[in-house]
């Protein structure tokens, strides 16, 4: 469980602090950037958790000391390191309630403008995976930058009380550790039981939340069975009963045999079986056959009799009659007759429904009750006894399972709550506009659905979870005791003055008995925009934050959660209850496979953050309840996955690795090396804001702005005007991955690269001018310098949070701010219209080009012998640096016959166009063949077209400008 941690600033520094900075700060002084991977010696998880609270314990004793005095005696470590970084920000940023919306009133740039939005609730029974981690790292991005933009920001916590799976994990550790099952308890102590388990165990996914740096108001944090929770759940099947939405009738649902409950469709896994398969269920010890088709005889009066197939032959048992196509000629002379039951010697009519699948089988259908497994082989030996067996094939089917226990869904129809849905989702399916889907290709789905949705089972046999306020009405000498009558209420006594109203009677004349089902973990969930705001009462924050700005989530609950809260905010609330939906893809490892506990591939993001052995990771699944064979398969893939186990790559690094990938499309293939990457990129921010310190650290400079810039400064603030810019359209348009991209380019490329390589000789006061000139240039370059790492960091702060603040921090005694905002995750957000624009559009080109012939070329980067002339020859083996610094003479010729190798450079070309030649072949063929123009849509049809007129241009273009030049001028 998360403590709070009472601290005026994280690491402010004391004696014990400075004992504590001995031990560990020295340490990362000497640890060299590189060293990123495990000693040959790795500690015991118990050892490095007693190093930790060592560390926590000293750091922590540092109460009492003035947020000014936090950097300015710490000598700055060499190498990052993502567990010292990322120790203590936290607990002073919700200290300080920089995440809560009141703290908008202190800021200077703040509008009148609020962004709210709501995490999608958790289960509480487990972990956070990396799925979550992307949703974190997204809707934390968006909440921290509107944040820095001056807006109003409420991003709310909670979690889902998640009835069958709480209920399932608790049931398994009381039969494990106690040999009971739940029915060996009254309800009342069962409960106490799950509660029990929740305040232990719940909290560890705001443990979670708190790593990766979620920026969520946890003064408001909501679970779906608070009272106040409970009160909204109630009111709204009140209000749906009351208007006729709500209503009991017996239907068809999905039943577990193993949970003893209705289940939704979420919760139904289809499992494509090819033929005759054997699978372990749920109660049973010898695996059950599935995918064959069994046929046999039911005995008509006379001597005939009618073979019927099924993959079910145990349900016979419970037969009540056989059912034929209307159509089907086999059987017209049977409409209306009689078959035998071989067993019970019932009399079972044969009925006639259009809903027969004459092609299936033998085209006849029986109607049973549900029986189960142990009947089955039972059933066909006393089948073959009575000579009525008539042989089994191979069958290829979809296996309904269920994904909560790994047991085979049962159709039953059973007297249920259902929501009429098909009024709600013709309300919820508004007019293009009113609700913004994102990506927008989701929309016609999204539409579709809505107009062919069915009625929604919301009543769950469980004993966890809210427990459905309608009561069974009982009436003093009343004769009729088959027809149920239900009343509904806020209360018991409610229910009773409404039966008394509605029968007609003195309420001391009726018995009531609530329903004892609850509601599904939906219909609640469905609540969570407004519910989590206070409705049905008309609280403060509802009026300032309902509708919410904006839902972000897994396109994978398009219509399971997103459908259901649109449909029950419109009825119950009036307004939809937020204005966009923002879709990302699904997490998926490294090959594209789903994570999958049996597969070893799904990840803790802890485990990435802080860094995981390999034999922890099969700790985890040994400890899990994976089957024995499954375990081992999983082990195996996590050997040849993490054979090391995973390194420490840090908060940041995961959170900028999950915004880099484009979320809305294709499903994201995440890998560790790719997190690592990034973790590598932290390092060459710590290292390059190092850089800048030993630069700021000289009395002689300073950071006031000058207008005396030279042509690489201009240049460096172009491109950060060009990045900021960039970050602005990508916030805009919630394409993230493009934001991070302008951002890691900016920092590699234009501004360690480039800038920083050609101020070097200026801040070490090379040069042939005055030594006042030279003074004034290393002024101008130091201002810049930081103006560019001090912007770069307030872009990053929404992905990089932990490391961001702990270097804009470093950088704080050189600000000109009167320090009243003392942390960068309530700076303004970076904008175009605060920036000079210095564009030289002609450099970037010609570096552009210079950059494009060398790869071309395969050049290397080694400098050749080039003797100075009137005119500079351009050396395409260097580096970028070069090529900016020969840009600022007059004139520029490029010698690019020494090092190539013409013949070699031919051979390329030639194989070169020869792709370039297929490519066009290919996208000609599609286009003749026949009846093209009839069969294919107008929207392919044009994509073809672009294409051949691409490669067509691309080839002629590749001809006549890289072959001819090269094959002649090489010679």
């Amino acid at each position: 469980m998360w403590m709070a941690v009472h601290v005026a600033s994280p690491r402010i520094w004391s004696r014990g602090l400075q004992k504590a900075w001995s031990t560990w700060g020295c340490r990362l002084c000497s640890q060299s950037s590189s060293n990123t991977q495990p000693s040959h010696h790795p500690r015991t998880q118990a050892e490095k958790a007693k190093r930790r609270q060592a560390r926590e314990k000293a750091i922590l004793s540092s109460v009492g000391y003035t947020y000014q005095n936090a950097y300015t005696t710490l000598p700055f470590p060499q190498s990052y390191s993502p567990e010292y970084v990322e120790f203590g920000w936290y607990q002073w940023w919700e200290k300080q309630g920089f995440f809560s919306p009141e703290q908008h009133s202190k800021q200077p740039h703040a509008v009148d403008k609020y962004f709210s939005l709501c995490i999608p609730p958790p289960n509480v029974t487990g972990t956070l995976h990396l799925g979550h981690a992307l949703t974190v790292a997204i809707e934390d991005a968006l909440a921290r930058w509107r944040r820095m933009q001056g807006y109003k920001v409420l991003w709310l916590p909670g979690c889902d009380h998640a009835g069958i799976a709480t209920q399932s994990v608790v049931e398994r550790k009381l039969m494990r550790e106690q040999g009971k099952c739940r029915q060996d308890y009254s309800r009342e102590e069962f409960l106490k039981q799950v509660w029990r388990w929740k305040n232990q165990k719940g909290d560890e996914i705001y443990y979670q939340l708190r790593k990766l740096g979620a920026s969520l108001d946890w003064s408001r944090a909501c679970f779906t069975m608070d009272p106040g929770f409970s009160i909204a759940v109630t009111e709204a099947f009140i209000r749906l009963c009351d208007s006729g939405l709500i209503y009991r009738s017996e239907g068809l649902v999905n039943w577990s045999c193993a949970l003893e409950s209705a289940i939704s469709d979420i919760e139904v896994d289809s499992k494509e079986l090819s033929g005759r398969t054997l699978l372990s269920v749920p109660g049973y010890e010898q695996k059950v056959e599935f995918g064959i088709m069994v046929t046999f005889a039911y005995p008509l009066e006379g001597q005939r009799e009618v073979a019927v197939s099924t993959t079910r032959p145990e349900t016979m048992l419970g037969d009540v009659a056989i059912a034929v196509h209307p159509d089907d000629p086999r059987y017209k002379d049977l409409h209306g007759k009689h078959c035998r039951h071989p067993f019970t010697e019932r009399l079972l009519p044969i009925v006639t429904d259009s809903m027969v699948d004459m092609a299936f089988g033998t085209g006849i259908l029986f109607i049973c009750g549900v029986k189960r497994f142990d009947a089955r082989e039972r059933v066909i030996t006393a089948l073959m006894e009575r000579k009525l067996f008539r042989g089994k094939k191979k069958h290829p089917m979809s296996l309904p399972i269920c994904s909560r226990s790994g047991d085979v869904i049962e159709p039953l129809l059973k007297k249920q709550w259902f929501v009429r849905c098909q009024e709600m989702s013709r309300k919820a399916a508004v007019e293009e506009g009113d609700l913004q889907i994102i990506p927008h290709f989701y929309t016609k789905m999204w539409k579709s659905w809505l107009s062919n949705s069915s009625d929604w089972c919301i009543s769950r046999q469980l004993w966890w979870g809210h427990q459905i306020p309608a009561y069974r009405v009982t009436l003093e000498n009343s004769k009729d005791t088959e027809e149920e009558q239900w009343v509904w209420g806020r209360s018991a006594a409610e229910a009773r003055q409404r039966a008394a109203v509605k029968f007609g009677v003195n309420p001391d004349a009726i018995t009531l008995t609530q329903d004892p089902d609850v509601l599904d973990t939906w219909f609640s969930s469905g609540l969570f925009p407004f519910a989590m705001l206070g409705w049905p009462q008309q609280t403060e924050d509802l009026k300032q934050f309902y509708p919410n700005s904006i839902l972000e989530t897994g396109s994978d609950l398009i219509f399971f959660w997103v459908a259901r809260m649109v449909m029950l905010g419109r009825e119950l609330t009036g307004q939809l209850p937020f204005k966009q939906v923002l879709f990302h893809s699904l997490v998926r490892d490294k090959y594209g496979r789903k994570m999958s506990k049996s597969l070893g591939n799904v990840i803790d993001p802890l485990d990435v953050i802080s860094g995981v052995s390999l034999e922890r990771l099969q700790e985890k699944v040994r400890e899990g309840n994976l089957d024995p064979r499954e375990s081992i398969v999983a082990m195996e893939a996590q050997k040849k996955d993490f054979p090391k186990g995973i390194p420490e790559c840090g908060t940041d690094a995961l959170r900028f690795a999950l915004c880099s990938y484009k979320a809305q499309g294709e499903d994201i293939s995440l890998s560790v090396s790719h997190v690592l990457s990034c973790r590598h990129f932290c390092n060459k921010m710590w290292q390059t804001v190092r850089f800048t310190l030993a630069t700021l650290h000289d009395a002689s400079f300073g950071c006031q702005h000058c207008a005396d810039r030279s042509f690489m400064d201009r240049w460096i603030c172009s491109r950060l005007h060009s990045t900021v810019q960039q970050c602005e359209r990508g916030f805009e348009s919630y394409e993230l991955h493009t934001v991070t991209s302008a951002l890691h380019s900016f920092w590699l490329h234009s501004l360690c690269d480039v800038y920083l390589e050609s101020i070097k000789p200026v801040l070490k006061g090379e040069g042939c001018c005055s030594e006042e000139q030279r003074a004034r240039e290393r002024q101008v370059a130091a201002s810049v310098l930081y103006h560019s790492v001090s912007i770069s960091l307030a872009l990053l702060s929404p992905f990089m949070p932990f490391l961001t603040e702990e270097l804009w921090q470093r950088l704080l005694p050189y600000t000109d701010s009167d320090g009243t905002s003392r942390s960068l995750c309530v700076q303004p957000y970076p904008k175009t219209s605060q920036l000079v624009r210095n564009k030289p559009a002609l450099t970037d080109e010609v570096v552009r080009v210079a950059r494009l012939l060398r790869a071309q070329c395969q050049l290397t980067k080694e400098r050749p012998d080039c003797e100075r002339t009137s005119s500079f020859y351009f050396p395409f083996y260097s580096n970028d640096v070069s090529i900016y610094r020969l840009l600022m003479t007059l004139s520029l010729s490029v010698n690019l016959q020494n090092g190539i190798n013409a013949d070699k450079q031919r051979a390329l070309l030639s194989q070169r166009r020869e792709k370039l030649a297929s490519k066009l072949k290919q996208a000609l063929a599609c286009t003749q063949k026949p009846n093209y123009t009839e069969k294919v849509p107008d929207k392919v049809r044009k994509d073809t077209e672009n294409k051949v007129g691409t490669e067509e241009n691309g080839q002629m273009h590749f001809t006549k400008n890289c072959t001819y030049h090269i094959s002649h001028k090489m010679k």
